[in-house]
């Protein structure tokens, strides 16, 4: 089966039309300030409403306090909240009961050391997205462009649930599909032009490319 797809860090409506139209299964939207794919809440809502009983609209948060947790929710409406912050276990288990809405916790990877931690989460986190760790002296937790190990997820448990992120792009997503095996994967700078600025084309090279790695998966019933 072709994996979930989630294009992130949205904020033009013909990404989001774009997007759809490829068949996106998630899509992102980031309210991390620092971030150049910062978006506004109500903007974002707008954004959002063509997606709805299409795709997961997911509200992407870095270590949001709750009045903000609030209004994304409030506002938006998401189908799924992207913890990208230090939430520990317990905080995760918190928002779940507070909001009502399944959760994808984010690990960034260097060593297996850091999947180590995932160990805490499982049964809590309703699934995980893997991102390659920030390079040193960048503000922004993802969106760096940059790829990680990924021959360190054949440490998961294989009912491990994730989307795989960190510099995917039409180059390199068939060779991180053979290696993974992902059920799910994430892209945001991978189709952009320019930080933040998302290219239609990009888009649909991104999609092609996914598509003709899928086919022998496919065929061969991987």
């Amino acid at each position: 089966m072709r994996p979930d797809i989630k294009i992130c860090g949205l904020k033009t409506p013909e990404a989001v039309d774009r997007a759809l139209k490829r068949g996106a299964t998630h899509i992102g939207f980031i309210f991390f300030e620092k971030s150049p794919r910062y978006i506004e809440p109500d903007l974002a809502a707008k954004l959002a409403e063509p997606a709805r009983g299409k795709a997961k609209i997911v509200a992407v948060v870095v270590d949001p306090t709750n009045d903000e947790l609030d209004e994304i929710v409030s506002l938006l409406k998401p189908d799924m909240l992207q913890l990208h912050g230090n939430e520990s276990p317990e905080h995760v288990l918190t928002i779940k009961a507070v909001y009502g809405l399944p959760v994808m916790k984010v690990f960034s990877v260097r060593t297996a050391d850091d999947l180590k931690r995932v160990e805490a989460y499982i049964g809590i986190a309703d699934r995980f997205l893997f991102d390659a760790k920030a390079p040193k002296g960048s503000e922004l937790p993802g969106g760096n462009g940059i790829s990680f190990d990924w021959s360190l997820l054949s440490w998961l448990d294989g009912s491990v649930d994730y989307m795989l992120s960190g510099g995917l792009n039409k180059d390199n997503v068939a060779e991180a599909l053979f290696i993974t095996k992902a059920p799910g994967i994430d892209v945001s700078s991978g189709v952009e032009t320019a930080p933040g600025v998302k290219s239609v084309a990009k888009i649909d090279e991104f999609f092609d490319a996914v598509e003709k790695a899928n086919a022998p998966m496919m065929a061969s019933g991987s």
